[in-house]
């Protein structure tokens, strides 16, 4: 034990001795502020994930040099050779993720953007390579013509090809997938081959069955079905031949249940559902239907999904943000490595993210509020913990600050927290930064975030609160967005702001909103609801107009479910636009908006921007050439930085 954490401890001593440059917080008062490239480069390497022997590494590298690009890499730990698979632009077509099957072989999801008319959205195709294949062409495991044959409607072309619903790892040369080749939006489960690509059916789709789940065994025993018109959903098990109801309720209306997986005992399947307002993890006995209680919280809901053993197949814990390092354990086989790590690592938050199949092998992901993601490969035989490469290397951590998380009273009594990180230059109150974020239906934690830390090398204070309609607070919180955009939750924003003036943070001559996707919603509806509060407003990929959006999901199935979240009263939906009120308008505002963007649709800020434009109000829009909605081209990363650090000197400054 000793040798271990006396290891661990002095690599990681000398690796923070190096990237620190020798600055210290007392004198980074002196300190020129980083360039802005620092925060807004990709991160260097990323996703990492270990082969099944532990052996091979695969991770993406984004390159800047001699062309911005991002590929996709293996590394030979024995041979100690690199093999570069398959590279993107970030364009049109993305790499969207990638799995080991086995040993010697990949499966790879790419993500396309496309349109049809006047719709864009996003298509998924997938494909397999072996862990060498450099200059290879990859193997395409969806040949969806030959499966359409099938089908009564052969025009229909899949828009998702890489749903794995079970990576059989007792017949690792195949995968489990859902796909709709028959019937459109109805998935049925084929057997693929990752070498040739040949496929089986083994579940037809049914029952309005729009996702399925297998056992450990591999079997396929529980659909989801859902009714897109009216919300009906049932949570379906195959029992024997048969097929009985475990779970039915109206997902528009109802708080209903949420598979999340089986144990490795076939008859032990795990769910969330709702203890009170809260969601809750439990283990049902599908054989003598007892039902056991695994999590619960007071205050928080038990926010994701099954943690299970490479090396048992077993279920073994549940990732929960509020549990340490954001997992909750039943089974104690990464109890041990976790403390080690945790006491070695004491000034980090560590994530175990990736086991060989003996976990004897282990990637760690170790960050902090100030020290940006480092990736550790790690041996428990030998002891070892070694840094593989981190994210951000031009990132100084001795220049930035933690986190502190408050909590703030609104004005109907109701707590909100937030994060609250102020700058290690100047002096209370700094000029700041209120920065709601994405979703809604997300929050914001602790650990490294690098809009954060831009922010914050800049010498502003910043606070992200998590406003109403944010996740993991339980289910009235998180209901309170529901058609309710730019009312009380908008209303919590205003406070928020008003609590760091009153608390001493915020300089109230220099405040200014800056969001993303809803957080570009909130900053633009805080310039209609509160003309006076703000200097300046941000609003990268923003809502515009609550109708558009309404409108536009006509084309999609889940048309129903956003009429339901938003709302379907034109009227009601102009008074909660902003491009409704732009004569209302004052502040100053930065468009940003990626001309491709499949999520919120660039005519949102094209049209916010020609109605400022047309009643002389100070805007300035800048369009993303092949921009998407998360930044995932170099230079439009770069381009949407230094265009906040102009526009925030001016008037912060």
């Amino acid at each position: 034990m000793k040798g271990f954490l006396s290891l661990v401890a002095r690599r990681l001593v000398l690796f923070c001795c190096v990237i620190a440059s020798g600055h210290t917080i007392a004198d980074s008062v002196t300190v020129t502020p980083m360039p802005v490239e620092a925060f807004s480069a990709l991160p260097e390497s990323e996703k990492p994930r270990l082969s099944p022997s532990g052996e091979r590494i695969a991770f993406v590298q984004n390159v800047n040099e001699p062309e911005e690009i991002s590929v996709l890499a293996t590394y030979d730990l024995k041979a100690q050779k690199m093999f570069y698979l398959l590279s993107s632009d970030n364009e049109k077509i993305k790499i969207n993720w990638f799995k080991w099957a086995n040993d010697e072989r990949l499966v790879i999801s790419a993500r396309y953007e496309s349109k049809r008319g006047v719709t864009r959205f996003y298509e998924t195709r997938m494909f397999s390579m072996r862990y060498d294949d450099q200059g290879k062409d990859p193997v395409n495991l969806i040949n969806w013509r030959r499966l359409s044959r099938r089908s009564t409607n052969n025009y229909h072309v899949p828009q998702f090809q890489d749903s794995v619903i079970d990576w059989l790892p007792d017949d690792p040369n195949h995968v489990l997938v859902a796909i709709d080749v028959e019937v459109p939006n109805l998935p049925s489960v084929y057997k693929v081959n990752l070498e040739d690509a040949s496929a089986e059916r083994v579940e037809l789709g049914k029952r309005q069955i729009r996702e399925w789940i297998t056992d450990r065994q591999g079997n396929v025993r529980v659909g989801v079905s859902l009714d897109h018109e009216d919300g009906e959903q049932k949570v379906l098990l195959r029992d024997g031949e048969e097929w009985r109801t475990l779970f039915a309720f109206n997902a528009m209306q109802e708080r209903g249940a949420v598979v999340l997986g089986f144990a490795l005992d076939p008859n032990i399947l795990y769910y969330k559902a709702y203890k009170g307002d809260y969601l809750a993890l439990y283990a049902l006995n599908i054989k003598t239907n007892e039902i056991t209680e695994l999590l619960s919280e007071e205050f928080h809901d038990v926010s994701g999904g099954l943690i299970y053993s490479k090396a048992t197949n077993d279920a073994i814990g549940v990732y929960h943000a509020h549990a340490p390092n954001g997992r909750h354990y039943w089974d104690d086989r990464h109890v041990g490595l976790q403390k080690q790590i945790d006491v070695a690592l004491p000034e980090f938050d560590n994530h175990l993210i990736s086991f060989s199949r003996d976990e004897n092998i282990y990637l760690l992901y170790s960050d902090s509020d100030t020290q940006p993601g480092l990736y550790l490969l790690g041996n428990r035989k030998k002891g070892e913990l070694n840094v593989l490469f981190q994210q951000y290397s031009q990132i100084d951590p001795t220049r930035l600050n933690e986190h502190s998380k408050v909590a703030m009273k609104m004005r109907d009594g109701v707590l909100v927290d937030g994060y609250l990180t102020l700058p290690n230059t100047g002096k209370a109150p700094y000029p700041t930064i209120i920065h709601p974020h994405g979703g809604p239906g997300a929050r914001d934690y602790d650990g490294f975030d690098y809009w954060t830390a831009f922010f914050i090398n800049k010498g502003y204070a910043v606070i992200r609160p998590n406003f109403r309609g944010s996740q993991g607070y339980g289910a009235s919180f998180a209901e309170a967005q529901m058609k309710a955009w730019g009312l009380q939750m908008q209303d919590d924003i205003t406070d928020v702001t008003q609590w760091m003036i009153a608390q001493g943070y915020a300089d109230p001559d220099r405040l200014c909103i800056v969001g993303a996707s809803y957080g570009g919603y909130a900053a633009l509806m805080a310039t209609v609801k509160t003309p006076d509060l703000y200097k300046c407003a941000i609003s990268f990929a923003g809502v515009a107009n609550l109708k558009d959006v309404v409108v536009r999901s006509r084309n999609f199935t889940n048309n129903e479910f956003v009429k339901n979240q938003f709302g379907d009263d034109y009227s009601d939906l102009a008074s909660r636009s902003p491009v409704t009120y732009v004569e209302k308008i004052k502040t100053p505002i930065l468009l940003l908006h990626g001309n491709e963007d499949r999520v919120v649709d660039v005519n949102q800020s094209r049209d916010m921007a020609e109605e400022l434009e047309d009643e002389n109000k100070p805007v300035k829009y800048v369009e993303l050439e092949a921009g998407d909605h998360n930044l995932s081209i170099q230079r439009n990363r770069h381009a949407v930085f230094k265009e906040m650090d102009s526009f925030l000197s001016k008037h912060l400054d």
